[in-house]
């Protein structure tokens, strides 16, 4: 018995030191690996944004990088009249408080680049807390992510969830 707790204890030393090394090493890598955030992004061409995002319609998710700190992230997004946004959900849980970090860091910089197929643009991110934007946003993350029935404004008003407008610099 005690040779199965000797074994099952260096088990689980050696899964969370993997992980430990895997999560540090993710800081130095060029952008996020699908959920894993990831460092500054290294490659890619500075680009001048785009009149309308409309193209970015049933684009899935996209990568961006706060300034401070340089770290990068895949998100989901919608589009709307031509203009792109991002939504961060879960943010007054417990689980939120832990997982989504990022809206907390545009508090103090909300400059952010995005990479889109290679290019890179220099944008920043604009808290949206009401207005006719909401509920016609909520709904194409509805309609794109399958999250149900159609949400409306309350989650955006209670702070549940944080909806980001991109906006040139």
């Amino acid at each position: 018995m005690k040779k199965i707790l000797k074994w099952t204890g260096l088990i689980i030393v050696a899964l969370i030191l993997c992980i430990s090394l895997f999560l540090g090493s993710m800081r130095f890598h060029d952008g996020p690996l699908e959920i894993f955030a990831g460092g500054p992004f290294k490659t890619g061409t500075l680009s001048t944004s785009p009149s309308s995002w409309s193209f970015l319609k049933d684009r899935y998710s996209i990568e961006f990088q706060t300034m401070e700190p340089a770290q990068s992230r895949t998100v989901w997004l919608a589009t709307y009249e031509q203009r792109l946004f991002i939504v961060s959900g879960y943010m007054t849980t417990n689980y939120g408080a832990i997982w989504k970090q990022w809206p907390h860091y545009l508090e103090a910089d909300d400059r952010v680049i995005l990479r889109i197929d290679g290019n890179l643009y220099q944008q920043r991110l604009r808290r949206v807390m009401s207005g006719p934007e909401v509920v016609p946003v909520l709904n194409e993350f509805s309609r794109k992510y399958g999250d149900g029935e159609a949400a409306g404004d309350q989650a955006v008003a209670t702070g549940y969830t944080w909806m980001y407008e991109v906006v040139s610099p």
